[in-house]
């Protein structure tokens, strides 16, 4: 557990970058903080292993106020990923990696061993073991900074806008990556970001600052888009607020419909006689989607990946949320978004309409109506 106490940053210049913050960051869950520029959300994160010494108030990190700790001491007991993670240039990845268990006193055999077992941890494959962070992509040097702050098995985690310097794609595979490794260590996570979007998807606990390092708002994620505490909260997370709030609803109850599918290979006119001029998604082997085909349309032949349509995203049906199933209708060009199971194969279809009317369903059962 992490804990501010009425903590106040204010520098030699007068400027408050944190004002009188309360909040306490669960253990073995993610907080995020969120907000603009000069909110003071770096600093706040900062200050948590002393990188900056609050001007008044109290941190508390797993029942120890970190004033009374060895800065140094304290550093090494937190983990700590910043932008472009920060790796040494002469090091190979295995070292960098190995540096905190070195510090710590670990015989070499032993820091490097715990080294390689991150690297698989992270999505690292053992070849990259001996190259040098300027022979990696970006994604890749930010998979060895979580890995170098996780080496030594710390309890806290702090994370400062660590994915903001690569590309939306990269990105978006490391936040899957962050929540995978926390769904197995439960580590207490902070997390700075100045993207609403990445706060609410990875945060158990989202805090938004306004500028001058006041907190505005600490919830859910769920609570902060459907409740937002004043025009300030509610212009942050944004207009759409509600569309994001599905990714917090159950998708339970909604129906799974039909969906043509037409395995890659099938000779066109069979296509035709099966299913007749309209769409339907192609499939391979495993029954995995790889594209639409508007039947009537198909060229004479067999079916190739030449002839298909981009298929928008899909509806997961073990993890999905109505969020997901709407996004999947809306940029499916049949109209219905394509339904898979844990293993990605087609098990059917989901409309906007369907959603909708969940949702509706939900909203009446919520006010008590039946």
């Amino acid at each position: 557990m992490i804990e501010f106490r009425d903590v106040t940053k204010r520098f030699a210049d007068g400027t408050v970058a944190v004002d009188h913050l309360n909040l306490v960051a669960d253990a073995g869950k993610i907080t995020v903080f969120v907000g603009p520029s000069g909110c003071g959300k770096t600093t706040s994160l900062r200050m948590v292993n002393r990188m900056i010494d609050p001007t008044s108030g109290t941190i508390i990190v797993n029942d120890t106020d970190v004033m009374k700790t060895n800065p140094a001491k304290l550093r090494r007991g937190i983990g700590y990923v910043i932008q472009q993670a920060g790796l040494f240039p002469h090091r190979t990845v295995l070292d960098n990696i190995a540096t905190v268990p070195l510090l710590l006193g670990w015989p070499k055999a032993k820091a490097r061993a715990r080294a390689a077992e991150l690297m698989e941890l992270v999505g690292l494959s053992a070849e990259m073991a001996r190259r040098y962070p300027a022979q990696l992509s970006g994604g890749q040097q930010q998979r060895v900074g979580v890995a170098r702050a996780l080496a030594a098995d710390p309890p806290v985690l702090l994370m400062d806008e660590p994915f903001s310097a690569v590309d939306p794609v990269v990105r978006a595979n490391l936040q899957d990556e962050l929540l995978r490794l926390q769904s197995e260590l439960g580590k207490t996570i902070l997390f700075v970001t100045h993207d609403i979007d990445e706060a609410i998807k990875l945060g158990d606990k989202v805090a938004v600052l306004r500028t001058g390092g006041i907190l505005a708002q600490y919830d859910e994620p769920g609570t902060l888009l459907a409740h937002p505490a004043d025009e300030f909260v509610e212009g942050f997370v944004g207009r759409d607020r509600g569309y994001r709030g599905l990714g917090f609803l159950s998708a339970d109850g909604l129906p799974i419909g039909e969906l043509a599918t037409v395995p890659l290979g099938t000779p066109s006119a069979t296509a035709r006689e099966i299913i007749g001029d309209g769409w339907a998604i192609v499939v391979d082997t495993d029954q995995r989607p790889q594209g639409w085909v508007r039947v009537g349309q198909l060229a004479d032949g067999p079916v190739t990946a030449d002839s298909l349509t981009a298929g928008g995203s899909l509806y997961d049906t073990e993890a999905g949320s109505l969020r997901g199933a709407l996004d999947a209708a809306l940029s499916s060009p049949s109209g219905l978004g394509v339904a898979v199971d844990a293993d990605g194969a087609v098990i059917g279809s989901v409309s906007a309409e369907d959603v909708l009317a969940v949702l509706d369903d939900a909203r009446q059962a919520e006010i008590g109506v039946s």
